[in-house]
């Protein structure tokens, strides 16, 4: 599968990480892709650095967004034409003291985060992920034999859902579907299971415990 990185931090660059190890052909991309070098030879497996306009126009079966939250608006615009009925997964968060009066607005909306972005990207599958784990815990829990780690996952539709089910488990983490993207809330920064490394039990049991208050 070919997966375009938009954003290769902390939480993107591990992800490609992972997922070229486990064979997947990954395109990482920011708006200075000759920063990404290192990060390219770190990578075992099939993994090249690109411009972002670069990898929308690669045509790739999935792109995660792992950009600053206030990103989302000129990248949606900007590559409108280039993302129609692909996958993203969406791993980005609004944090109002970086990025602004937007995310300030969407965290006091009657909406959530995961919407706003699917609001946004609307000729794209939305899926929820990877935005609940530390980024240090990605790095050293992926491709673990035992006491695997979960990560919770929302999607809008039957195949996205089961191809991101898929690139959960290729790397060793344990999916745990916690609904449609108005069910992420829970998700979302300072709430109930954001910031969590738990196994699927344990987040489980957390995730139906805060739905039954």
């Amino acid at each position: 599968m070919k997966i375009g990185i938009i954003g290769s931090g902390n939480i993107g660059g591990n992800l490609g990480k992972h997922w070229a190890k486990a064979g997947h052909q990954v395109l990482f991309s920011s708006r200075h892709p000759e920063k990404l070098n290192d990060l390219v030879l770190e990578t075992k497996g099939e993994a090249t650095n690109v411009s972002v306009a670069e990898a929308f126009e690669s045509d790739a079966d999935v792109y995660l967004l792992a950009t600053p939250f206030q990103a989302i608006d000129k990248i949606s615009e900007l590559y409108a034409g280039e993302y129609g009925n692909k996958i993203i997964i969406d791993a980005t968060n609004p944090y109002p003291e970086r990025d602004g009066e937007m995310a300030r607005n969407v965290r006091e909306a009657n909406y959530n985060a995961s919407e706003y972005t699917a609001m946004k990207f609307n000729t794209a599958k939305t899926v929820k992920a990877f935005n609940t784990i530390k980024a240090e815990d990605l790095k050293s829990k992926a491709f673990m034999e035992t006491d695997k780690v979960a990560i919770p996952y929302a999607a809008q539709d039957e195949s996205s859902k089961q191809v991101v089910r898929q690139l959960i488990q290729d790397i060793g983490f344990d999916p745990l579907y916690v609904g449609s993207l108005s069910d992420t809330d829970i998700m979302d920064p300072d709430q109930a299971i954001y910031g969590k490394t738990l196994p699927r039990e344990d987040l489980q049991y957390l995730v139906n415990a805060t739905r039954s208050v």
